[in-house]
């Protein structure tokens, strides 16, 4: 019986180690607040924490809706050499020259963003309030998935190379270990986007540069690295996991220069830049004076069917880990 319950909390912790890890996209968000001009604050900033909270409905979602995966990458390496040229940049004509089922089987990221800005937006003109925040924090979600390199990239969890377990390691296991005290989030005012396609396409390509990198180096450093110093076994929500020790994650964000900070930062600066630019396509609608502030009985419902299908069901999709 210890044994069932004790395998039944580690998959519950492993379920909490994906894109970017549900610490690191809540607090993406939350930070992304703080960027808003007082015109925005009077509404983002008293809920905050739904903001935060609720990041992480996207994932969740994969554990009910099959079509949830592709809006979370983009596997850009499988149309050629950077700057993928060949691929085009719109929907339609990307659908005309590769299928919409092939652009689905290889992740459709930067196109479901332009989509969920346009949603946003619509939100905005229509002054509903929940459904402001709700595409607000989903949103976020999908523009910090964008930001990270692995969601750039075919090998997303090194299940190519012999590294099953870096999706998570660079995303998780980093800004958990050392976000918190040893990284600045002063970052400025978010700016509006007059080319949205174009900023979101540039985010892509940045993560797709970095992640050769992002494989490249934790490889040479296991080869250098003691290997009984690799994982260490840690206590996480009472319960011990093995995981990446401390010094070889310290040792691995050395390497890189800060590319997770750096690639955190400007994921924080996006989000905080895409809402601004949805209030301000809208008209820049008074925020106190909005409509429907309470969510309804269907969609308080949705959010507990996805609490429910996270904990109690199996990832629809390809997994990262």
């Amino acid at each position: 019986m210890k044994k069932t319950i004790l395998l039944l909390l580690l998959l519950l912790a492993a379920k909490q180690s994906f894109c970017w890890g549900f610490y690191a996209h809540k607090k993406i968000n939350y930070y992304a607040v703080f960027l808003l001009p007082p015109e925005m604050m009077v509404l983002y900033k008293p809920h905050i924490d739904f903001l935060a909270e609720h990041a992480v409905d996207p994932d969740k979602r994969r554990y009910a809706v099959p079509e949830e995966g592709p809006r979370h990458y983009i596997d850009i390496d499988k149309y050629g050499k950077y700057p993928y040229d060949s691929l085009p940049r719109k929907w339609n004509d990307a659908v005309a020259k590769y299928s919409e089922d092939s652009l689905l089987q290889h992740g459709i990221v930067p196109w479901w963003l332009q989509t969920m800005l346009y949603r946003l937006t619509e939100a905005f003109k229509e002054k509903n309030q929940a459904k402001i925040l709700k595409l607000s924090a989903e949103i976020g979600h999908y523009i910090a998935d964008s930001h990270v390199p692995l969601h750039a990239c075919s090998n997303h969890n090194g299940q190519y190379t012999d590294q099953k377990g870096i999706h998570g390691f660079w995303e998780s296991r980093i800004p958990e270990l050392l976000a918190e005290k040893e990284w600045d989030f002063f970052i400025g005012k978010a700016e509006y986007i007059s080319q949205p396609a174009d900023y979101i396409w540039k985010r892509v390509l940045e993560s797709a540069v970095a992640a050769d990198t992002v494989l490249l180096f934790e490889k040479k450093l296991s080869q250098q690295f003691p290997g009984d110093q690799k994982y260490s076994f840690e206590e996480r929500n009472g319960v011990v996991i093995r995981q990446y020790s401390a010094a070889f994650t310290r040792s691995y964000d050395a390497m890189m220069k800060g590319m997770v900070e750096r690639r955190m930062r400007q994921s924080i600066f996006s989000v905080a830049s895409v809402w601004y630019t949805a209030w301000v396509n809208a008209g820049q609608p008074d925020l106190t004076k909005l409509s429907n502030k309470e969510f309804s009985v269907e969609e308080l419902k949705e959010f507990e069917s996805l609490n429910n299908s996270w904990k109690n069901a199996g990832i629809k999709g390809r997994e990262h880990e």
